[in-house]
């Protein structure tokens, strides 16, 4: 086999599997946004319109952080780029999302700070948690394997 040859089998092999990525994060994205959106229209139909926005709202969030999780399963990126990647698709989706719930006062400044102070605590706290048990989860399979 050739040197192109060989080229030509990883360019093919990257594509199939970064297709099979943008599957999962499609699938990861679509299902927890299809079936908030579903919850949060029936809600809105029935007169519901604050709790049909909160579910509209989460099904955002949630969609949000399922499909941005599959960042950090790019392996040639540095943690530290997933991360600041993964951080500015939070910015976009789930801050504003958080901020239409309807469950702060944005009429005051002790709302905005209240909601960006949430985005900020849990974001940090998740990020470490599942920072600190990967960690865990991938020594223990060094050790095994």
């Amino acid at each position: 086999m050739s040197a192109c040859d060989q080229i030509a089998d990883s360019c093919a092999a990257t594509y199939v599997e970064d297709m099979r990525m943008l599957w999962k994060v499609l699938l990861a994205t679509a299902i927890p946004l299809a079936i908030m959106t579903s919850i949060g229209l029936y809600l809105l139909s029935n007169g519901e319109s604050s709790d049909g926005r909160s579910v509209l709202c989460v099904g955002v969030i949630a969609a949000s952080v399922s499909g941005s999780s599959f960042i950090y399963q790019v392996e040639r990126w540095p943690l530290k780029r997933q991360s600041v990647i993964h951080l500015g698709l939070m910015l976009v989706t789930v801050l504003p999302a958080l901020l239409l719930t309807g469950w702060y006062d944005l009429g005051t400044a002790g709302g905005w700070w209240g909601a960006v102070i949430t985005f900020v605590a849990w974001g940090i706290g998740l990020w470490t948690v599942l920072y600190l048990i990967f960690t865990w989860v991938n020594r223990r399979k060094a050790r095994r394997g």
